[in-house]
């Protein structure tokens, strides 16, 4: 089982290392493995919430995820975004944004730290919506009851989510961002930048997400009208289309979800190297870890088995969120972002292990 989930992973493993050693000698091995473990410690979170929407998706859905997926995630997050980050903020074209990357490594480096505020609002924001969403809604299993019974009780009031995220993002604008954070070391006002790539975050998130869970829901009632007429002309075919249409906005969502989780790994892996080939090839391996787990979850049903897994992960999620927030104007250790989130899931599986142990106990 681990070694068909992993295969693919083992493989470009293999071809990444080998290539990090003919492009920069013997010493380009030990920047790519870095980097990869970072890109894993970083991302385990992300490969909960995945598995939690990947299991709806049918194997053929999967298999896209895994493969156009993380073509996706290696070249369009890790290797595309910053050199267009680059181009927007520095306001020249994405062929010099190259030619920086290739020939003035520095500067490019200089030129993607200072967008980190822009960056670091957008993918708060929507990480922020997906926390707030699954805190509010009234789930019959609860992890932490103390907190999600209150919450759950005045998620009930419409659109709180949207309007708890503004306000978050006010305050950030008013606080952190005006004493943004940047590579000369000197701090600037950033507040008009964070609160236009705040909104953009929010907006991505209630219009990606928004047709996910609506094509979603078609797809869920066209099922329960299967089941009490079968024999429905057009039935059938209604069902297949429906499926297709929620499980591509399944697969957008999962990428923007991607994108915003690699916000923080692509800025961090800077602290290691500012070489792009190099970024991008250990940064590229970790996200294909990450897919795989994600597929591994899923097939092993872990998230049905450790019921509260979920719930640490969408915690990690919401710290996440607003470690980004915070980094506007503070720097923070890779180390303790990726800990907040091993720690939580940890916590969430030891908890759904006693639980499990409790529940054999009493049936016992």
């Amino acid at each position: 089982m681990i070694l068909k989930t992993f295969r693919w992973a083992f493989a470009v493993t293999v071809l990444g290392l080998a290539a990090g050693i003919l492009y920069d000698g013997w010493a380009a091995l030990g920047v790519v493995a870095i980097l990869a473990v970072l890109e894993v410690s970083l991302s385990f979170d992300n490969a909960v919430i995945n598995a939690g929407i990947l299991k709806k998706m049918s194997a053929f859905w999967q298999k896209i995820f895994l493969t156009i997926g993380v073509l996706i995630a290696v070249f369009g997050m890790r290797l595309i975004f910053p050199i267009l980050i680059v181009a927007v903020t520095a306001k020249i074209s994405p062929v010099k944004a190259v030619q920086l990357a290739v020939d003035d490594k520095d500067r490019y480096q200089q030129l993607v730290t200072d967008a980190h505020p822009s960056i670091a609002a957008f993918g708060g924001m929507f990480l922020l919506m997906i926390f707030l969403n699954f805190i509010f809604e009234d789930r019959e299993i609860k992890w932490q009851g103390w907190l999600e019974r209150p919450l759950a009780r005045i998620g009930k009031v419409d659109m709180l989510a949207v309007i708890v995220a503004l306000v978050v993002l006010l305050i950030a604008a008013g606080t952190v961002a005006t004493h943004a954070h940047q590579h000369s070391g000197a701090h600037v006002d950033k507040a008009e930048t964070v609160l236009t790539a705040g909104v953009a975050g929010l907006i991505t998130y209630l219009i990606v997400g928004g047709l996910s869970s609506f094509f979603e829901n078609r797809l869920e009632e066209e099922e329960e009208r299967e089941a009490e007429n079968p024999d429905r002309p057009g039935g059938a075919g209604s069902a297949v289309a429906l499926t297709g249409k929620a499980a591509f906005f399944m697969f957008l969502y999962l990428e923007v979800l991607d994108a915003s989780f690699s916000f923080d790994g692509v800025i961090g892996a800077f602290a290691i190297t500012n070489d792009i080939v190099l970024l991008a090839l250990g940064l590229g391996i970790g996200a294909m870890y990450v897919r795989s787990l994600t597929v591994y979850l899923v097939r092993k049903g872990t998230l049905d088995d450790y019921v509260y897994l979920e719930h640490g992960a969408h915690y990690a999620i919401g710290a996440l969120a607003l470690i980004l927030l915070i980094t506007i104007q503070y720097q923070i250790s890779e180390l303790i972002t990726g800990l907040v989130g091993v720690v939580l899931i940890g916590w969430s599986l030891w908890s759904s292990v006693r639980r499990n142990k409790l529940a054999a106990e009493a049936d016992g």
